[in-house]
């Protein structure tokens, strides 16, 4: 699974996700991507999980890639645990979206598959996504 080697920072603030992206909203390295429509916090399972959708249903020709890192530690306190005692340890690792970012892109796959394999991953996300593609 995705997460940094290492960070500046143990800890990160919950934070809110306003606002459209400002970067990486276009294909950049394939002719054909995966596009977020709403703001969401993506953890590592479940971008694995849609890459791991993408690529069986491709047959890992071509080449994929992920144009999201989860780079932003989330803690969790253990069930039943009273307050105070500060932050509870890191849990899993995200990444924030916002509208209009490029999630994975695909190049040297036929654009059909492609389509296909994108909206099974698109379907692993929780967020509405759509297929875009610089061919027509």
């Amino acid at each position: 699974m995705l997460q940094p080697k290492r960070t500046k920072f143990r800890k990160a603030f919950k934070g809110r996700i306003h606002g459209n992206a400002k970067g990486g909203t276009t294909l950049t390295y394939g002719e054909i991507g995966l596009k977020a429509l709403q703001p969401e916090r993506l953890t590592a399972r479940q971008i694995e999980a849609a890459r791991r959708a993408i690529a069986r249903h491709t047959k890992r020709a071509g080449r994929m890639w992920t144009r999201v890192f989860p780079d932003i530690p989330v803690t969790k306190k253990p069930a039943e645990v009273r307050m105070g005692s500060g932050k509870g340890g890191i849990e899993l690792w995200v990444a924030r979206v916002k509208p209009g970012r490029i999630i994975f892109e695909l190049g040297g796959v036929n654009p059909q598959i492609a389509k296909e394999a994108l909206q099974l991953g698109a379907a692993k996300l929780p967020i509405k996504c759509k297929v875009v593609s610089r061919i027509a």
